[in-house]
């Protein structure tokens, strides 16, 4: 098992800062999302380059620091076409240069007709929407497929790929075998379903055997009618049972802490290496 943090959620900007950080937090893994914690780096086509992607490469496997996943994520429902074109020109170069920031897949979350705001909205639960979704993550994985790499994708209640039943639809029209799955149980779960996490993960497990990539690991609280994010161990997942779930489902597996910052980032990591000991 790893643990893994988010580039951007250490709360320090630039390549050697990172890297520091990570070492201070004992944590020597990463989902990378470089145009979110290096300046230098725009989102943009031709942002990131064969330099610049070996620099951030060689500096973090000098470092002894793994890249889970690569993160490049975009709306392909966006109303702005502009934005989509970009997002996916974004997509394919860290697809083109993952392998050389030590990784072999790059991820994003299949949108919705909120545009920026990422939430929910009727249309994301079309028969339309899904083939929008399909069409644009099989463009992805064609590409992938000629430069040797893997496609993430990640659903979540307010997006198109709304539960896992929905997210495996689209897996299986795109019929592409570089097609790999983020799993986030929170992402899944609103004020109707949250004491359901524990048969969404088992779900997802058994629906996705052999194609999940990486966990994103958070837990929650829900009052005054809200679910709401809070660090692991804080709230009311039984880790006891998710992780031993996935140790279940892959002992090496790869544990973001997606959202994890601050004062939180020690205590949290150090609290899932314990659980996942103590699991048999």
């Amino acid at each position: 098992m790893k643990i893994a943090l988010r580039t951007h959620d250490l709360g320090v900007r630039g390549l050697d800062a990172a890297v520091s950080r990570l070492k201070e937090c004992n944590i020597d893994a990463v989902q990378l999302v470089a145009y979110k914690f290096i300046d230098e780096i725009k989102y943009e086509a031709g942002g990131l380059n064969r330099d610049n992607a070996a620099l951030i490469g060689e500096t973090l496997a000098a470092a002894g620091i793994t890249v889970g996943l690569v993160g490049a994520y975009f709306n392909p429902v966006h109303s702005n076409a502009e934005k989509v074109l970009r997002g996916k020109q974004v997509f394919k170069d860290y697809l083109k240069y993952c392998k050389t920031l030590g990784c072999d897949t790059v991820g994003s979350e299949t949108g919705s007709f909120n545009d920026d705001k990422w939430t929910y909205n009727p249309m994301n639960r079309t028969d339309g929407a899904l083939e929008t979704v399909v069409s644009t993550f099989s463009e992805l994985a064609g590409y992938a497929k000629s430069v040797g790499a893997y496609v993430g994708m990640e659903g979540a209640a307010g997006h198109v790929c709304w539960n896992v039943a929905t997210l495996k639809r689209a897996q299986d029209a795109i019929a592409a075998d570089n097609i790999k799955i983020i799993f986030d149980i929170y992402n899944y779960l609103d004020g109707s379903n949250y004491n359901d996490y524990l048969s969404i993960l088992d779900e997802g497990l058994k629906t996705f055997a052999g194609r999940i990539t990486v966990f994103h690991i958070k837990d929650c609280v829900y009052s005054d009618g809200k679910l709401k994010q809070v660090a692991p161990g804080k709230g009311l997942f039984d880790f006891k049972k998710i992780l031993g779930a996935i140790k279940s489902y892959d002992k090496d597996a790869f544990l973001v802490l997606e959202g994890t910052t601050g004062e939180d980032i020690v205590p949290c990591a150090n609290f899932i290496r314990r659980v996942w000991d103590e699991i048999n």
